[in-house]
Parts: structure tokens; C-alpha cells; sequence
């Protein structure tokens, strides 16, 4: 790549990396501008896939509201994501869970992992 695109890229590069995985559930906080106001709203789910890499990464999390399910993209470099915690480590063997749409209750969780 372009040494000018990848110094560039350096500076939108947030410095604590972002040390989570598929399957694992997050709560992201994303600053929320409405107006003039600005607050932070939570969104609490399972991460279902990372994709890109640098200031291009973003990961997809879904959580389950009233029965309906809720997706959202964040990209891993935006400063409207403020942090990003782990509440529970989840085990997975796919790089895309993709197939935890079709499921419901119990079946639409992934295990949790082993912390030694």
C-alpha cells in the first residue's frame, strides 16, 4: 500500500486495541448526537463478525429486543464509539456467525468460554 495512505491511516487508529472476539457479548457505548445534545447510549449484544482491518475494521452486534431482532454496525476506529467492554466471553468456531439469525431462546446463545 501507499506509504502516504498508510501514514494517513496511523492517525484515525485508536490506541487501546479493541481486545474482543466472535461470539463474544459486548456492551458499546456510542456518543449520540440529537440537536444540540449529546449522550451516550448502550448497546448490548453478541458479536456476530469483524471485518477489515486498520481504521477500515468494523464488527457487527446483535442483541434481541422485544422479540425482534436488532443489528448494528460500529466501526472499531469511530470516536463516536466511546468503549467497547466485554460483559461474557463466548466460544465460537466460525469466523461469521451469521447463523444465530435464525434462531430463537436458548439456541441463539453461544457458550461461554473456559477463562484460565
Amino acid at each position: 500500500m501507499n506509504e502516504k495512505v498508510k501514514e494517513i491511516e496511523q492517525r484515525f487508529l485508536r490506541d487501546e486495541a479493541a481486545d474482543f472476539s466472535i461470539g463474544d457479548t459486548v456492551r458499546v457505548h456510542v456518543r449520540i448526537r440529537e440537536g444540540e445534545k449529546e449522550r451516550t447510549q448502550a448497546f448490548e449484544g453478541t458479536v456476530l463478525a469483524r471485518q477489515g482491518n486498520g481504521p477500515n475494521e468494523t464488527f457487527t452486534v446483535r442483541r434481541v429486543t422485544s422479540g425482534i431482532g436488532v443489528e448494528r454496525i460500529f466501526p472499531v476506529s469511530s470516536p463516536n464509539v466511546q468503549s467497547i467492554v466485554v460483559t461474557r466471553r463466548g466460544k465460537a468456531r466460525r469466523a461469521k456467525l451469521y447463523y444465530l439469525r435464525k434462531r430463537t431462546g436458548k439456541s441463539a446463545k453461544t457458550k461461554a468460554k473456559d477463562i484460565q
